[in-house]
């Protein structure tokens, strides 16, 4: 399998207008209009602080949201005077799955409906990552919570996914080096399963565990199952009147540490209300247990809306470079569900009892960076100039065919994409995932025959905002459907178009003359309800490119730059 290629670091010379100074987060709309109608300015809220306890923030919130930025502007969480801020990686990220090998750390997220999938990322701090590219190719179908280890000098990566018209299974990949080539999907049989962790018994058995929490025996190359699925964990259960999704016991993950398996594992709900998803552990001298639910558990918890960082969850437990100990889990940044599950990372630390807890709060402040390790330059280019005839790692289409990439040519420093569908809705997007809370994004357009090609912000089929261009119309898709009163003349058949999206106000300018002068499009959108709590579906609002109709779209020239925030 041909991997996309990283774009290299690069800046970005796309225009900027000054803008005015940002909100902190939790000021909302709501709260500015009443702000302005008594005359005040609100001041910072206290934060809720850990899994147990409420402390206030040592800086006002506008202090503690100083991101320092990387390429294109992007938001990066190394500050560079030896703390970070959460998030390690910006928009969606979700389920991350974690591995250390010697001095490296390999990472990977759930993809969802996208492929190429799997896309493995980098590091050897934590905290500053690099991708090295996507591990999954062939369509296996929508693929949810994963997990990554290292057996025997081998990688392997073991997937749940629904293929299509069939029930859910759990696949494995293979590979000898981490950039691959990764082998074909195996299915291992293991139906109804989401949220596989991998771990070798103190008998040197391999074996997955299972939402549930059940396990399984694997074949010592584990490319087979040995044996029937078994009940292992009754997890440790919340007070009834706490606010959560569900109980959901999901997302096992093992570590042997000591004379103990320790396994930490996710309840309360991965979305639905903030407080629901939590981090929870037990621990046991054998695989097959007993298991001794933790003392201190939740160990993670979002305690109140006001939190940076909502539903946080699904964590594993990692060594650092210089021996301390962390936690990788999720959460939804506040305000900004439509980034998706962002990846968070958090300090423990072992107590003498033998167990660990947490030491980050809210993390709504900076952290102290890990010890050790070297950062790897974080990030990448989200731009593309389409001028190396490969696919980048940036791209992935949105529940695609399997012969979905034979849409895809290039020209000189172009993509042409083949026309899909009739509409938005079924003409399998090029999406880019968004990392920024405010931000603007433009792409140059060329129609080729009975083609309609637009620039969308698409969450999935039944929520989605853009422009589309027919070659005499401008078509306004607002929230998945387009109204007649809201198109706009345009005979042009080469368009340059921008999305500029300041904090969930989007607004829209197109050009004729390549972006020399712009045109504001009459109709701004507000999209903050485009998220998995009212569209269902984990996913988050992503860049997207569609071309739908006979004809084909030519693009070149698109361009990523966060921006400052002014709403």
């Amino acid at each position: 399998m041909k991997l996309p290629q990283v774009p290299k670091t690069r800046s970005d010379n796309v225009r900027e207008t000054p803008l005015e100074d940002s909100v902190p987060y939790d000021k909302t709309r709501r709260d500015l209009i009443k702000a302005c109608l008594a005359g005040t300015v609100l001041g910072p809220v206290a934060a809720t602080h850990g899994a147990g306890r409420e402390t206030k923030s040592d800086l006002p919130q506008s202090e503690s949201l100083k991101w320092a930025r990387s390429v294109e502007g992007q938001r990066k969480g190394d500050l560079g005077d030896g703390t970070f801020l959460n998030p390690i990686l910006s928009g969606d990220h979700p389920d991350p799955t974690i591995m250390k090998d010697g001095e490296d750390y390999y990472m990977t997220f759930s993809s969802f409906n996208s492929y190429p999938g799997i896309v493995i990322w980098h590091s050897k701090d934590l905290v500053n990552w690099r991708p090295v590219g996507p591990a999954l190719s062939k369509n296996i179908g929508t693929v949810w919570a994963l997990d990554i280890c290292k057996h025997s000098d081998r990688f392997y990566v073991y997937i749940p996914a629904i293929p299509p018209g069939k029930p859910w299974s759990t696949f494995v990949i293979w590979a000898d080096k981490i950039e691959g080539p990764w082998s074909d999907p195996i299915d291992l049989g293991i139906e109804g399963c989401i949220d596989p962790g991998h771990a070798v018994g103190e008998d040197g058995k391999r074996y997955l565990f299972v939402n549930g929490i059940r396990k399984i025996r694997l074949t010592d190359d584990g490319l087979a199952t040995d044996g029937e699925l078994e009940h292992a964990y009754s997890p440790w259960r919340y007070p009834e009147e706490w606010i959560t999704e569900n109980f959901a016991p999901e997302g096992p993950k093992l570590l042997r540490r000591g004379d103990y398996f320790y396994l930490v594992t996710a309840v309360g709900g991965t979305a639905g209300p903030v407080t629901g998803h939590m981090v929870i552990a037990a621990r046991s001298r054998s695989i097959h247990g007993p298991w001794e639910h933790c003392p201190s558990n939740p160990l993670v918890r979002t305690l109140s809306e006001r939190e940076p960082w909502w539903s946080r969850g699904h964590a594993t437990v990692i060594e650092g470079p210089g021996g301390e100990w962390w936690m990788v889990y999720h959460g939804y940044e506040n305000g900004f569900r439509t980034l998706g599950r962002q990846t968070l990372l958090e300090p423990i630390e072992w107590t003498e009892d033998g167990w660990f807890r947490a030491k980050g709060g809210d993390l709504g402040q900076p952290l102290p960076m890990p010890k050790g390790g070297e950062a790897v330059p974080h990030g990448f280019a989200l731009s593309d100039e389409f001028s190396s005839n490969k696919f980048g790692v940036q791209w992935s289409f949105h529940d695609p065919s399997p012969n979905e990439m034979e849409r895809v040519s290039y020209g000189s420093k172009s993509l042409e994409l083949k026309g899909e569908g009739s509409s938005p809705v079924d003409s399998s997007p090029l999406t880019c995932i968004a990392v920024d809370r405010a931000y603007r994004v433009e792409v140059s357009m060329e129609l080729h025959g009975e083609v309609e090609g637009g620039l969308f912000l698409f969450y999935n089929s039944k929520a989605f905002v853009g422009l589309g261009f027919t070659g005499n119309t401008v078509r306004t898709y607002q929230y998945a459907g387009t109204e007649d009163w809201a198109n706009v003349p345009l005979e042009a058949r080469k368009v340059r178009v921008r999305i500029t999206n300041d904090r969930n106000v989007i607004t829209y300018h197109y050009s004729t003359d390549n972006g020399n002068s712009w045109r504001l499009h009459p109709t701004r959108m507000e999209v903050s309800g485009l998220h998995h709590n009212v569209f269902g579906g984990f996913l988050s609002l992503r860049i997207g490119i569609c071309s739908f109709g006979t004809g084909k779209v030519k693009l070149s020239q698109f361009s990523y730059r966060a921006t400052e925030e002014t709403i």
